[in-house]
């Protein structure tokens, strides 16, 4: 990891000079007003002050303010510094140096943030595969690979966040199994949506087992996704998904049957605008616009009074669709 100068910080800006005394001050909360300062100097001669105080400064709450002041600057011995605070003795450190590093966008940054995903601490291995994952980076797609056998549970979910982002078709075998087989739901819910980069039959029988999985928030991805993957194979499936305990899930296997345009669907939406929650009357009435079959106008023509006015404007919209269609 390369290291900051800061033996000897020395400048000619006056500016910076101004703000010495309060930076060495013994009150901390003098020195941590300093630095707020120093950075809305926006000089990048001010860069060493400010990661000194991440890197040495006694009091907690001035080294997470550095962090936060930190985040806009993208120089390898920032991100450097950055990076070794995800280890700091203090959560509220840790915390703030994972959030500057997820907002960086350079792959020069990537570079200098690829080797704390190896690091011992798990908090450190999961913030790394964080910041690499808003950055795309291609070269963090073998280690995010590795980490989906990681024992813990928040560094397997930004694994399989870089993977998703990255559509690494080759990692689909080990989604599909941490969709159906990890212990923690958030786990399986991400891996679940990252499987929607397939585009073939392949992730389907994974996805069907999503559908049944026994939390609510996993079932309603795997709905989602099988219409992002938009296999005709999944409808039977869907269609048994609107009878979910959850509404959530029904809304989204509405929407998945619409964009698949499975005509055996039609019976069960047209049962769906019936519900007594809107959202779901709503995304029936767009799905049968979505089918194309006319035999579902009567049932919208019944809808057109509905008492929510986005399900009105829905099934406008459908009988609009249908009005040019053949069938």
């Amino acid at each position: 990891m390369t290291d900051l100068n800061l033996a000897a910080l020395s400048t000619d800006n006056p500016d910076i000079l101004d703000l010495l005394p309060r930076l060495a001050a013994d009150d901390a909360g003098i020195r941590r007003i300093a630095l707020i300062d120093l950075a809305d100097l926006e000089d990048p001669d001010a860069l060493p002050w400010l990661a000194r105080a991440l890197r040495e400064d006694a009091d907690a709450a001035v080294r997470a303010e550095a962090a936060r002041l930190l985040e806009a600057w993208e120089e390898p011995e920032v991100v450097a510094a950055l990076c070794a605070a995800l280890a700091d003795a203090d959560e509220r450190v840790r915390s703030a140096a994972a959030q500057s590093l997820s907002e960086l966008k350079s792959a020069e940054a990537g570079r200098v943030i690829l080797p704390w995903a190896t690091h011992a601490d798990a908090f450190v291995r999961a913030s790394a595969l964080r910041a690499l994952r808003e950055l795309r980076l291609a070269d963090a797609a073998p280690q995010a690979l590795e980490a989906l056998a990681d024992s813990d549970a928040f560094v397997r979910r930004e694994a399989v966040g870089i993977l998703g982002w990255l559509k690494q078709h080759e990692a689909l075998p080990a989604l599909a199994r941490l969709a159906s087989d990890d212990a923690d739901t958030e786990v399986r819910r991400a891996a679940t949506g990252a499987l929607g980069l397939a585009r073939d039959a392949s992730v389907l029988p994974a996805l069907r087992a999503a559908l049944h999985d026994r939390e609510w928030q996993v079932r309603e991805e795997a709905a989602t996704t099988l219409g992002k993957v938009g296999l005709s194979e999944a409808g039977a499936a869907l269609i048994e998904a609107l009878g979910d305990g959850y509404w959530q899930v029904r809304l989204r296997a509405a929407r998945a049957l619409g964009k698949l345009r499975h005509a055996a669907a039609l019976p069960a939406l047209v049962e769906l605008l019936g519900h007594s929650i809107s959202n779901l009357r709503k995304e029936a009435a767009l799905a049968l616009g979505e089918l194309a079959d006319k035999s579902a106008v009567p049932a919208l023509q019944a809808a057109e009074n509905d008492g929510d006015p986005e399900v009105r404007k829905a099934v406008r919209i459908a009988l609009a669709q249908l009005q040019g269609t053949g069938r």
